[in-house]
């Protein structure tokens, strides 16, 4: 396995209105939310057993809120580097069942100096295969000047 290096993003190839180059994940999976469960310490049946997502009235497992989150700031660390993320935050805004694919997507809608940094902000999304929302956020990053 090679280390390779993240090229630096710099405030001048950003521009408002750019989008982020976006992430979609594979299918979710039973054995997926099984791992992330022992990750985070969230055992939550409703993350890992089908009959608890039936009674409940979810139509089965649903995956854990914060793995698609962390799917979001993947996304947004695999542009700007994780050094970079001065503020990441996201509202929960639907379910995610097994087998739903996730594309992670953002745009830069903010340029700005802050604390003597060259800041950007941009809002983030993460969308299942019908275009249904799972998570909605935004961030903000610092980035360095050539």
């Amino acid at each position: 396995m090679t280390n390779q290096v993240q090229p630096v993003l710099y405030a001048d190839d950003v521009q408002v209105g750019d989008t982020i180059p976006s992430l979609t994940t594979q299918p979710i999976t039973h054995l997926q939310l099984v791992r992330y469960a022992g990750a985070s310490g969230d055992f939550n049946p409703l993350h890992t057993d089908p009959k608890v997502g039936e009674m409940i009235g979810t139509g089965g497992i649903i995956a854990h809120g914060m793995l698609i989150m962390g799917l979001v700031g993947q996304m947004v660390s695999d542009y700007v580097g994780p050094q970079a993320i001065r503020k990441f935050g996201v509202r929960f805004k639907g379910m995610t069942h097994l087998n739903d694919i996730i594309t992670c997507s953002g745009k830069i809608t903010e340029k700005y100096e802050a604390e003597g940094e060259v800041r950007i902000a941009g809002t983030l999304q993460a969308i299942d295969q019908t275009g249904d929302l799972k998570v909605a956020g935004t961030f903000v990053a610092a980035l360095p000047n050539r």
